[in-house]
């Protein structure tokens, strides 16, 4: 027997989407990932089958080496509006950052990825739709991360370095 993927029909990507975001809700992101792969084959610029994708990758972030960030980032590079560009390469930010938060990374050497994260609300926030504020509620999660992780370890490793740092 010959193992070889088939193809979708066009008139089925809305249903096999709808499949995507289920596969999400019931934390199955590798079924997800497929089923995006699928319409991706089908319609190679769908542009929520991108968004979808990017997200079923991060959500099988770890924190380790083998997450696959830079390919997050390229799926995410050919959203076509500037807004979710910007929205969702944030998102990338602020989920490598959470899932290194969890791997066990001190938390003052993710401030360059929330703050990247950051950067991204803030721009995707000044050409936000009327009535969008998603860039400003993610951005208020990178701070309360911050506020709440962030700056107390960061505090506590600093004074641990100082205490060890004595002259030789």
């Amino acid at each position: 027997m010959e193992y070889k993927l088939k193809s979708i029909s066009p008139e089925s990507v809305d249903a096999a989407l709808s499949k995507v975001e289920l596969y999400r809700f019931l934390n199955e992101p590798e079924e997800a990932e497929s089923i995006c792969q699928d319409v991706l084959a089908v319609d190679p610029g769908h542009q929520l089958a991108l968004r979808m994708l990017g997200l079923a990758i991060t959500d099988q972030f770890t924190g380790s080496s083998s997450d696959r960030y830079s390919e997050v980032e390229t799926i995410f590079q050919q959203l076509t509006d500037r807004y979710e560009k910007l929205y969702y390469t944030g998102l990338l930010h602020e989920r490598r950052a959470k899932a290194q938060l969890h791997a066990g990374r001190p938390p003052h050497t993710l401030m360059v990825l929330l703050e990247e994260a950051m950067r991204c609300y803030s721009e995707a926030e000044k050409i936000r739709p009327t009535g969008n504020d998603e860039a400003i509620l993610r951005w208020n999660r990178c701070v309360r991360l911050i506020h709440g992780h962030a700056e107390s370890d960061w505090h506590r490793e600093m004074e641990m370095f100082e205490m060890g740092d004595t002259t030789p």
